[in-house]
């Protein structure tokens, strides 16, 4: 594998070009989990840019559904606080934990709840996601919810 190649791959799944991406892998499949400088993989990086083709073609190609980045972040997790809810349910049906933890503590749900995106965190949850877990500040979901007074968010959580 080059540097090259390498870069030209992240290029392509930035620029949302499946069929360079399937072009690489099928040359040199060594890529799929490659890392870039900040420690996403191709899965990542598609999953952050909304790339829900990609998504689905890595996965089928065997990429690892929860890879970290150098934070500690999956894809699910950048999906969360992104908004993409139909990437979040492929990921899911993938096998992607839904309460895995970041280097600073955050989950998935943590991340939904944050950036306010009620879709994703009844996804979560209906999918097993932990309202206890507690990030590196010791807070809760709900507890972010409370702090930011997003109503909705709290009387879902409460169902939980």
């Amino acid at each position: 594998m080059t540097k090259n190649r390498k870069e030209e791959l992240f290029n392509h799944i930035r620029n949302g070009n499946l069929q360079g991406v399937e072009g690489l892998l099928q040359t040199d499949p060594v890529l799929l989990e490659t890392q870039d400088q900040r420690g996403s993989t191709p899965l990542l990086l598609a999953a952050y840019y909304g790339h829900s083709d990609i998504v689905r073609s890595l996965l089928n190609k065997g990429a690892k559904v929860d890879a970290l980045d150098g934070s500690g972040n999956t894809a699910l997790m950048g999906v969360c606080f992104k908004g993409y809810t139909g990437i979040a349910e492929t990921l899911i049906n993938a096998g992607a934990s839904v309460n895995v933890k970041n280097a600073m503590g955050a989950t998935c749900l943590i991340y939904a709840v944050t950036f306010n995106r009620k879709d994703m965190a009844e996804l979560l949850l209906k999918n097993g996601a932990d309202v206890t877990v507690k990030d590196a500040r010791g807070k809760t979901a709900m507890d972010h919810v409370l702090e930011q007074g997003i109503t909705e968010m709290q009387k879902l959580l409460k169902k939980y």
